[in-house]
């Protein structure tokens, strides 16, 4: 019968993390991280469904006429409707779609530079409050490009804080690894 092999605690007597714990739930930074990344995939994972509502906006308000109602469709197997044709332009969809595509290039670089950054065990405040900033200017972002358009500079303020803080992330993963190449 094997003895249990003891755990080291999560910090060194320095204080910092070990290697081994700043992939788990021990570690505030990663669960930060943990709960803005998925935050961030809901937001993702709502933007589709936004624009399948986009597609049939005003369908569930009966008071609004029917001819100011919307059935657009991209794809001929979706036309349960008569008199429908398929239709690839509509501003309003084409709108959330390009917010979700931007949503793409921007936060899953996001996601892989953040768990990057993570392993160089950054101050857990100036992380935890990166990650905050971030998410919260992405969600800005899909505000005021997708649900509620507002003109420039609203849109570029949000795209670029996100933008400015994985460049930050990267920099300093930069720096912390230079002296090993």
């Amino acid at each position: 019968m094997s003895l249990p092999i003891p755990i080291p605690s999560a910090t060194m007597d320095d204080g910092t993390l070990s290697g081994s714990d700043l992939f788990t739930l021990d570690n505030r930074v990663f669960c930060c991280y943990l709960f803005w990344a998925t935050v961030l995939v809901l937001k993702m994972l709502l933007m589709s469904l936004l624009t399948a509502l986009q597609r049939f906006r005003y369908r569930l308000l009966a008071l609004v006429p029917l001819r100011l109602r919307r059935k657009i469709f991209p794809n001929q197997e979706d036309l349960f409707f008569k008199n429908i044709e398929v239709q690839f332009d509509d501003p309003h969809v084409e709108r959330v779609r390009r917010a979700h595509r931007n949503d793409m290039e921007n936060i899953l670089p996001y996601f892989i530079m953040a768990l990057i950054y993570i392993s160089t065990n950054p101050n857990a405040e100036v992380a935890c409050n990166l990650f905050r900033i971030a998410s919260v200017a992405r969600i800005a972002h899909t505000l005021v490009y997708a649900v509620y358009p507002v003109p420039q500079p609203a849109r570029i303020l949000a795209f670029a804080t996100m933008l400015c803080i994985t460049c930050y992330m990267a920099i300093v993963v930069g720096l912390r690894t230079l002296s090993f190449i």
